[in-house]
């Protein structure tokens, strides 16, 4: 019997021991849980986090591209406006070199102008000699005579008429004058 009593104390044992593991299996098997518990809970936070971070990143991103965007236009508009004052330059350089072409043309007009007016000015101080001449009145044609060499409208007559030999040129018809009144002074005194 003493047998049995010592095979039943390691079967007792055993079992006490089995019954300890499976209490002790059943007592851990609540921190396994709490423990996965934990662990799916910091998952999903994290997933969570990533995903918040994504979503604002993506945002970030958006508003990136739309400050690109922006910039692209605003670089379009400043290359238009750099087209443009290079447009405008090129006019004001065109209207500044055709003002001074047409103040060249319009000073060479006047000059022209000038030059008729003087000559049409001799022309009436010739027509003048010729009347005072007609009714002989020297001293008149000596007065006209001094007038057009001290103004110079006697050098401004022509020369010479093109076209017309049997003509007398304005210039001859002067010194004809000049030359007739000087005579006519010089026998009256």
């Amino acid at each position: 019997m003493s047998l049995d009593k010592e095979n039943k104390q390691p079967a007792e044992e055993s079992s006490q021991s089995e019954a300890a593991k499976k209490g002790g299996a059943a007592g851990s098997k609540p921190v396994i849980i709490y423990i996965m518990i934990l662990f799916i809970a910091a998952f999903l936070l994290m997933a969570l986090s990533f995903l918040m971070h994504q979503r604002s990143n993506t945002e970030a991103l958006g508003d990136l591209q739309d400050s690109v965007t922006a910039m692209q236009e605003v670089q379009g508009y400043q290359d238009k406006v750099i087209q443009l004052q290079e447009e405008l330059d090129a006019a004001e350089d065109a209207l500044i070199r055709q003002t001074k072409e047409s103040e060249e043309a319009l000073r060479v007009k006047q000059e022209e102008v000038d030059t008729q007016a003087a000559l049409l000015d001799a022309m009436t101080d010739l027509y003048r000699l010729q009347q005072a001449y007609s009714a002989k009145d020297y001293d008149h044609c000596q007065e006209v005579i001094d007038h057009m060499e001290t103004s110079g409208s006697a050098a401004l007559l022509p020369k010479e008429i093109s076209g017309d030999a049997e003509m007398t040129a304005p210039y001859e018809r002067f010194m004809q004058f000049q030359e007739a009144v000087a005579a006519i002074q010089a026998l009256g005194d």
